[in-house]
């Protein structure tokens, strides 16, 4: 029998049974269906093994709890309708009277660790362009042959990855799973890449790349110094130094020039730390609870800088004098309100910390349309006038000072 005679036989059988049609579709659903069920089981015992392998990395610590041991992060609350294209930057206005230095910190839940906003694309579009241009400067390790940093950042990107985005904004990422491969990966809806869910053998600087590439969120690793045993003081803590780092948006300073650094010595620059904030930090920093995660913001002013600050023009330097604007020549829509939401918690498996900031810019016209002027204007004031004077030599006050007080009371 030919094939047209094999054809003509079905369309015969057909006519006689056509009861034939209705199985023949219930059949190729039921495949179709099977074949999907398949695939959303597969990606579930992938997120599964995910979730056994960083469990079986798990370190005795001083920190640790059976039910921590347990539980790992916290859960994550979704927000099934999140948009983020209509969804607005969130607003900070924390300047005071008068500046004291000290951590004033509050405590958040993990589920709102990473913000998204209208601003995400045309960021992502920043960082990948910076990334190009300055990639040894955005992206760092310490010492890549140590385990110890391998498994922190391995758990940040597998809960980031795998756990935290595609729970807490399903219409921006999800999981799927891709035929010959064994891992799940992330889809990327707004911009449109996949990355694997898992650090796996990834290079530490790729995961690190991957995070920087993904989120509009910097992250700093935090590792305990192996050396403090050799502290003379019987009562100090653990003492944390920069282990590894994504960061795009750092303010003032080169993040590839803290490396190694303990916090006192990351601090150094900043005026009034030392005396104010040193050992409680260091006693802070090595009593965060694994679960707990704390947030603070500060705030400065800048002009001409953008959001990509490593080479200077935010914080004080022995040329301010020269570089003082006279009222009436400041150039207004170069000059913004910049405040860094900052965030510190503990990884669950590895102790590790993860020191995390976002950067929000608000144009100097937009404080002053709010009604907002006199008060930024009189804590511009107060930052000679707190707990730590040099505070506005530092933050530049006296380069840009007199002239946003000028525009900001006219």
């Amino acid at each position: 029998m030919d094939v047209s005679e094999y054809l003509e036989s079905w369309r015969l059988s057909l006519e006689r049974n056509p009861s034939i049609i209705l199985v023949l579709v219930l059949a190729i659903g039921t495949f179709a269906f099977a074949s999907a069920y398949y695939r959303k089981i597969k990606v579930r015992l992938a997120i599964l093994l995910i979730s056994i392998t960083n469990a079986s990395q798990t370190i005795p610590s001083k920190h640790e709890t059976s039910s921590e041991a347990e539980t790992g992060y916290s859960p994550i609350t979704p927000l099934p309708n999140f948009n983020w294209e209509t969804t607005e930057p969130l607003v900070f206005r924390p300047f005071k009277p008068k500046y004291h230095l000290t951590m004033a910190l509050s405590t958040i839940s993990i589920s709102d660790l990473i913000p998204m906003d209208k601003t995400y694309k045309e960021r992502m579009a920043l960082r990948a362009s910076l990334l190009k241009e300055y990639p040894d400067v955005v992206l760092g390790v310490h010492d890549d042959a140590d385990p110890r940093i391998r498994r922190a950042v391995g758990e940040l990107y597998s809960f980031v990855m795998g756990i935290y985005l595609p729970t807490r904004y399903p219409t921006m990422f999800s999981l799927s799973a891709r035929p010959g491969f064994k891992s799940v990966f992330l889809e990327n809806k707004v911009t449109g890449k996949t990355y694997p869910v898992e650090m796996g053998s990834q290079p530490i600087l790729k995961a690190l790349e991957i995070l920087g590439q993904t989120v509009d969120e910097e992250f700093l690793i935090l590792l305990p110094d192996d050396a403090r045993g050799q502290d003379s003081d019987k009562e100090s803590e653990e003492r944390y130094f920069l282990a590894a780092y994504t960061a795009y948006f750092p303010s003032g300073f080169d993040t590839r020039t803290k490396l190694g650094l303990r916090l006192a010595a990351i601090h150094d620059p900043v005026p009034g730390y030392k005396e104010k904030l040193e050992r409680s930090m260091d006693r802070f920093f090595a009593r965060v609870e694994v679960g707990k995660v704390v947030a603070r913001v500060n705030w400065s002013i800048t002009t001409k800088t953008g959001l990509f600050a490593a080479f200077g023009g935010v914080h004080g330097s022995t040329a301010a004098g020269k570089e003082e604007i006279e009222p009436g020549m400041l150039d207004v829509d170069s000059t913004v309100l910049r405040c860094e939401r900052q965030t510190l918690h503990r990884l669950p498996r590895s102790k590790a910390l993860v020191f995390a900031f976002h950067t929000y810019t608000y144009p100097l016209q937009t404080i002053k349309d709010e009604g907002l002027g006199e008060e930024l204007a009189t804590a511009i004031d107060g930052l000679k006038a707190g707990n730590v004077p040099g505070m506005h030599w530092y933050k530049r006050g006296s380069v840009w000072g007199e002239a946003v007080k000028h525009f900001l009371r006219s």
